[in-house]
């Protein structure tokens, strides 16, 4: 008799992906659901959903039982790529993914805290995004801005905690413009701040992308005063040079981007940040491109995320005059080498410090400002506290780790 395989779900992409990843698993799960692989796409580059689709091909392959069904924003902005592929049983718009009778599970079914293999918890607070940069396919995936209530938000995050949970995300598409459809118009500041204040129990809240030009001054405060928000912001930056920023139709400036940095480091000394950086936008010239380069070292970048441009149909960019793809990608390469540089040179600066470190399984962790840590013998999602006696190029290393009073 043949042993029928358990739901799974391939995810591709952002944080929210795998939010809703696993609230798709969880319905079909609950609605008896057997040999069904979900493949949940992502359309950020031209790549990622050629990914999704070698992974289709891939599991039709491997898994010739299995009803393969595939959603997210590689199929909601090129659904007749993904119809026509033969593998692929049927396709779930975006809107419809996360509704638990799209899986044959009844409305209302239990949402159970937390991500099956992920030590911490992640909380969608919002979908889409109201702006229109020149690059980006994203709002064709994913609609307007939408923003989760903050009671809606703050039960989930207490849900977490109460399930043993030490390390909560905040994630969305664009989590600076949280609130701004909501009454009164909250901002992510006050978000934040009622968060820590009404789940004291919770050590640690972390922050996933902010886009410079949104950052409050509530959330300034908090990150200057609040030592459980987790010192570590990741950017979106995209580019160094004005003209570029403007071509991208990006709504800070060179200027704007190293004065936030400037300021967050004034409040929080101990602030790491991260930044996703384009190379290779069409019209970047060697010049402009050297803005880019130089901008790690001027906002003073840690974790980066450096990726050649993209031409994603439908959008502006793609019309505009584009670079080589072979320099494009050779810049991205040179980011990247700046990128290795800036955090080797993050890591000697460990030295000597005492840390925290949310324990991870597969022998790793991640102190509070991110930085990879290897550990042994340590339980995945306690957290550990240590000095650090050196480096091994991408992980600190810890003396005397032990839990923290």
């Amino acid at each position: 008799m043949r042993v029928h395989a358990p739901v799974e779900v391939l995810t591709f992409g952002c944080r929210l992906n795998l939010v809703e990843s696993e609230a798709m698993r969880r319905a079909a799960s609950a609605a008896g659901q057997r040999d069904l692989v979900i493949v949940n796409t992502c359309a950020v580059t031209t790549e990622a959903a050629r990914q999704a689709r070698q992974a289709i091909r891939r599991t039709a392959r491997e898994r010739p039982e299995a009803r393969i069904v595939a959603t997210g924003c590689a199929v909601e902005t090129d659904r007749a790529a993904f119809a026509d592929m033969p593998e692929t049983a049927a396709i779930v718009p975006n809107a419809e993914k996360v509704a638990p009778a799209t899986w044959g599970a009844r409305v209302g079914v239990e949402a159970l805290p937390g991500i099956e293999g992920h030590t911490r918890g992640f909380v969608a607070i919002q979908n889409g995004c109201d702006h229109r940069c020149t690059f980006c396919i994203i709002p064709f995936g994913r609609g307007a801005s939408r923003s989760v209530p903050a009671e809606a938000i703050i039960a989930d995050v207490q849900a977490l905690v109460a399930s043993g949970h030490r390390e909560v995300v905040l994630t969305g598409v664009d989590l600076t413009s949280w609130g701004a459809d909501l009454p009164r118009k909250p901002r992510l500041g006050r978000l934040v701040t009622q968060i820590l204040a009404e789940v004291p129990d919770l050590p640690r809240l972390r922050l996933s992308s902010l886009d410079v030009a949104e950052i409050d001054q509530p959330l300034l405060d908090a990150l200057g005063r609040e030592k459980r928000l987790m010192p570590h912001l990741h950017l979106s930056l995209q580019a160094g040079n004005d003209l570029i920023l403007k071509r991208m139709k990006r709504r800070h400036s060179r200027s704007d981007a190293i004065h936030v940095c400037r300021e967050i480091r004034r409040l929080r000394s101990d602030i790491v940040f991260g930044a996703d950086v384009i190379a290779g936008f069409p019209t970047e010239t060697e010049a402009m491109f050297e803005d880019s380069l130089a901008l790690i070292e001027e906002c003073g970048l840690t974790h980066i995320h450096a990726f050649p441009y993209s031409p994603r149909p439908g959008t502006p960019a793609a019309r505009m005059p584009q670079v080589v793809p072979e320099v494009a990608r050779a810049r991205a390469a040179r980011l990247r080498e700046a990128a290795t540089v800036a955090f080797a040179r993050h890591l000697d600066a460990q030295l000597g410090r005492r840390i925290t470190v949310l324990a991870e399984r597969g022998g790793k962790g991640r102190a509070e400002d991110f930085t990879p840590v290897a550990l042994t013998s340590h339980e995945a999602g306690t957290l550990i506290a240590g000095e650090v006696i050196g480096h091994e190029g991408r992980a600190l290393l810890l003396a005397g780790a032990a839990k923290p009073p």
